[in-house]
């Protein structure tokens, strides 16, 4: 079951909660939701005393709730809890509400959630101008750019920062970085600027770059890490000369930024205080004459049409394996498909690769036409613990996918015991949940999973504690419910199609073939 996050009619985040509920109908689905969002008003302060209703579009659902008979025989235990804790709240009923009626309030809700990211919610990647010095016909700027997502990064070719200015603005000199085109300066003769286009596209520059032309944290080839996997390279600093023509009298703060990367949108610039620099460790500090921030945020379904990644599964117990959904990426007689047969791997030099922009995507033909794959395996089953292996596997041919990192929801994360071969951090972002932990590889061992091939796997296990009175091997439950690769939700396949234990009358022992057993031993002894 997805995660689901509750939001008042203003589109605030009020709390989020995910529950895994095996294979049920439409009715019964929403009637665990509704139960499971009246118990966080009952158990949350906040919510005590406050007049709230609770919409939920199941007409069956919201009946057995504020019936007076016993509703549902099937779900009788959680209705009558459910009306105990609506008469303590006393001032919270759920009412009904069909969805084409509630679509202005659910539109409303969903208006704020652009880019929100429920597992990572302050994720965002934030630029940031300081004015450092202006004599009024050039100001010093240095610009930083930090990302603040814990789970996502910047990979090669890198960000490509651009912007257009509001008046007639030039870039004398840069440091650091270097525009991509200088545009046309004859406006200028004796001394040409670094760059006079209007909407400049400025660059990293690449590990190398002699020392004076560097800034600190500079020069990574626009390569910036998630914060979870090395916080020191998550950021990346320049710094700039900005003046005009001859009649340049002031400054405007540019607009219409852009980070250059799929799926980021970044909005106005707004005015911050004044950012304090310290350059003898705290004995005297100093400040920007002014400062300005930009926020981009992500959005998968801008950064691409078709998912990225699957996931199939399988278990000990059972010899069947659960492929990835059909078409989960791609279908092999889309026109737009490009795949490789297996067997036939295209020579890399006869590939046309633009040093700037990402390698094409070629992927092994499959159902899934998926270039990420993440195996889920059910290993092994013990008296208190139980163990799962993990693989992902790289079927596109012309990319490796350097730091990489995976992110995984299951209920039994908070009692993990060990991880092999892998980094693993747990996203605790809400203190009462503790069901998501990222995964990533091991710096100079599996960090970089490598293109299509032999190699272009890793392979992690996971050993988990079982949690008392909610381990079960049954419904499905040792399945993750949800699974991302750098970032990027990857397609499961639909609970029904899981691994099912085998028929429990068909595996238990009758007690004619027991004592068969037991004569037996006692015959040969």
């Amino acid at each position: 079951m997805d995660w689901k996050v509750l939001r008042d009619n203003s589109g605030k985040v009020l709390g989020m909660f995910s529950n895994h509920v095996g294979i049920l109908d439409s009715n019964s689905v929403k009637l665990l939701v509704t139960h499971r969002v009246v118990t966080l008003c009952a158990e949350t302060t906040i919510f005590v005393g406050k007049k709230i209703d609770i919409v939920s579009d199941s007409k069956m659902a919201v009946s057995w709730i504020n019936s007076e008979g016993i509703g549902s025989l099937k779900h009788v235990k959680l209705i009558y809890h459910t009306r105990n804790l609506l008469n303590f709240l006393e001032n919270t009923r759920v009412i009904f509400n069909p969805r084409d009626i509630n679509s202005f309030a659910d539109s409303r809700a969903k208006k704020r959630s652009d880019g929100y990211d429920p597992l990572d919610p302050h994720s965002n990647i934030t630029i940031k101008w300081d004015l450092l010095q202006s004599n009024g016909a050039t100001n010093d700027f240095t610009v930083s750019i930090f990302n603040f997502q814990n789970y996502r990064h910047i990979d090669e070719p890198g960000w490509r920062l651009s912007w257009a200015w509001q008046a007639d603005e030039v870039i004398w000199s840069l440091w650091g970085a270097e525009a991509t085109e200088q545009g046309n300066c004859s406006a200028f003769k004796a001394t040409v600027p670094h760059c006079c286009e209007k909407r400049p596209v400025i660059i990293d520059l690449l590990p190398g770059t002699p020392y004076n032309q560097q800034t600190k944290n500079c020069c990574k080839g626009g390569v910036l890490t998630s914060m979870s996997q090395d916080p020191s390279k998550s950021f990346s600093t320049f710094q700039m000369n900005i003046g005009g023509v001859l009649n340049y009298t002031g400054f405007a703060m540019p607009v219409n930024f852009s980070l250059g990367v799929p799926g980021y949108t970044c909005g106005d610039p707004f005015e911050v205080p004044p950012s304090r620099f310290s350059p003898d460790k705290g004995r005297r500090w100093t400040q920007a004459l002014s400062t300005w921030n930009v926020t981009c945020m992500y959005s998968q379904f801008l950064a691409s049409q078709n998912p990225k990644c699957c996931v199939s599964l399988s278990a000990f117990y059972n010899n069947t394996i659960t492929p990835c959904p059909k078409c989960s990426c791609q279908c092999q007689d889309d026109p737009t498909a490009k795949c490789i047969k297996d067997g036939e791997t295209p020579s890399l030099l006869q590939q046309k690769h633009d040093p700037n922009e990402k390698p094409s995507q070629r992927v092994i033909c499959s159902n899934h036409m998926c270039p990420i794959r993440v195996h889920w395996h059910v290993k092994q089953n013990y008296k208190e613990y139980w163990r799962v292996k993990m693989t992902v596997t790289n079927l596109n041919v012309m990319r490796n996918y350097s730091q990489w990192n995976m992110v995984v929801l299951h209920p039994n994360l908070q009692s993990i015991q060990q991880v092999f071969s892998f980094n693993y951090k747990p996203l605790s972002q809400y203190g009462y949940i503790n069901d998501t932990g990222m995964l990533w590889g091991i710096q100079y061992f599996n960090d970089m999973l490598l293109q299509a091939g032999e190699s272009g796997n890793a392979q992690t296990e996971i050993l988990f504690h079982k949690d008392e009175g909610i381990f079960t091997l049954s419904d499905g439950w040792a399945f993750p419910r949800r699974i991302m690769f750098n970032g990027d939700e990857c397609v499961m396949p639909p609970p029904d199609h899981y691994p099912t234990l085998p028929n429990t009358a068909a595996s238990t022992p009758t007690f004619i073939t027991l004592l068969f057993s037991f004569l037996f031993l006692k015959l040969v002894l």
